[in-house]
């Protein structure tokens, strides 16, 4: 596992009145994945964006899209998504889906597979698919809403996790979402995470701090 900290901007925070110009602004700055929240107004209380909205910003950047689907069901949507040009699906196991299901038809395209965990999951639930996933997404505030507080839980968490990642011997990414901010972003580095999503901090001071907002998430 390389040991350098990804940054995931999630786009929620974004203006989305410019989208594309948002995503080639922060793409230059120096993203490392572009986090794109899906929620459906039922797996979780909130409504954003679906395949159409993704493809049309697909062009404006080569950096890989880090898709979080907070939806159920979740399979009929996958290959939307794919074709839409998602580089990671990141499912989740409280959906009523057959998880291992979706994850494989995921992994059948040729896209990375994560699974995302809510704050009241215990970690363990990933055990079982440990040989397919490419990413685990530990979830620090409750999904549905950007600006949240950090739910400091997502410590332990993410320490086990990277244990278990660690003994599978498999190169699985390490992700956490929610809260994340220049005061706690070294304690969740150090509790094993690898990728970071942020939106409003990464967003904050328009467009001209993008790439500070970065370097500092990475700790630089």
């Amino acid at each position: 596992m390389s040991n350098k900290i990804k940054v995931s901007p999630s786009i929620l925070a974004s203006n989305f009145s410019m989208l594309g110009e948002e995503v080639e602004h922060i793409s230059k700055a120096g993203a490392d994945y572009i986090h794109v929240d899906v929620m459906d107004g039922h797996f979780v209380p909130n409504l954003t964006i679906g395949p159409d909205v993704v493809k049309s910003i697909r062009d404006k950047t080569a950096v890989p899209f880090d898709v979080h689907l907070m939806i159920d069901p979740i399979e009929p949507y996958i290959d939307g998504f794919v074709k839409a040009g998602a580089d990671i699906i990141s499912i989740h196991p409280e959906a009523n889906d057959d998880t291992e299901k979706c994850l494989n038809k995921i992994k059948s395209h040729n896209v990375k597979a994560g699974l995302a965990i809510n704050p009241d999951t215990d970690w363990e639930v990933v055990k079982p698919y440990m040989n397919v996933l490419d990413l685990i997404l530990v979830m620090s505030v409750h999904p549905g809403f950007g600006g949240q507080k950090f739910i400091s839980s997502a410590i332990d968490k993410l320490k086990s996790l990277r244990k278990e990642i660690d003994h599978s011997g498999r190169e699985i990414e390490l992700e956490v979402d929610g809260g994340i901010n220049f005061e706690n972003i070294q304690s969740v580095i150090d509790a094993g995470a690898n990728v970071i999503v942020a939106g409003t901090t990464t967003f904050k001071g328009g467009q001209s701090e993008y790439r500070n907002n970065i370097e500092k998430l990475r700790g630089h």
